[in-house]
C-alpha cells in the first residue's frame, strides 16, 4: 500500500489529488470503472501487466479515499464488485481531459521529442 505524503495539503491542491489518484493504476482503474462496475478479475483481465498484489493495493487505496466502493456478495464462489462511488464519478472528466489531452499531444509530440532527447544524448 503507497504511503500518503500528507494529512492535508494547505499549500498545494496538485499535490493532493496526485497523492489521491496517483499510483501507477489508480487513474486507469478509475477510468475502468467509469465504465461499468467490475469484478476484480474483470479488472485484472483489461490490465493484464498489473500484478494482483499490486491491483489489491491499488484498490485498497481507492477505497481507503472514497473513489472505489467495494460489494462484498455472500455467496459460493464469494463475488465482489468495484464500483465508483460519487466523489470517484466527480473524477471522471478530468480523466477524460487528461485522455483527450493525451490521444492530442502524447502521439507525436511528446514521443517525437523524446526522440530528439534520446538523438542528443549519442
Amino acid at each position: 500500500m503507497r504511503k500518503q505524503r500528507h494529512l492535508e495539503y494547505a499549500n498545494c491542491p496538485v499535490e493532493a489529488a496526485f497523492d489521491v489518484i496517483g499510483g501507477k493504476w489508480k487513474a486507469v482503474i478509475l477510468f475502468q470503472l467509469s465504465v461499468s462496475t467490475k469484478r476484480f478479475s474483470e479488472l485484472q483481465r483489461i490490465l493484464f501487466k498489473v500484478t494482483p498484489r499490486m491491483l489489491t493495493n491499488q484498490l485498497r487505496d481507492l477505497e481507503r479515499d472514497g473513489l472505489v466502493h467495494r460489494e462484498v456478495y455472500a455467496q459460493v464462489p464469494p463475488k465482489v464488485e468495484y464500483s465508483l462511488t460519487d466523489l470517484g464519478r466527480s473524477l471522471v472528466p478530468p480523466l477524460v481531459a487528461l485522455k483527450d489531452w493525451s490521444e492530442t499531444y502524447i502521439f507525436p509530440d511528446i514521443e517525437a521529442a523524446r526522440r530528439t532527447a534520446q538523438d542528443d544524448q549519442k
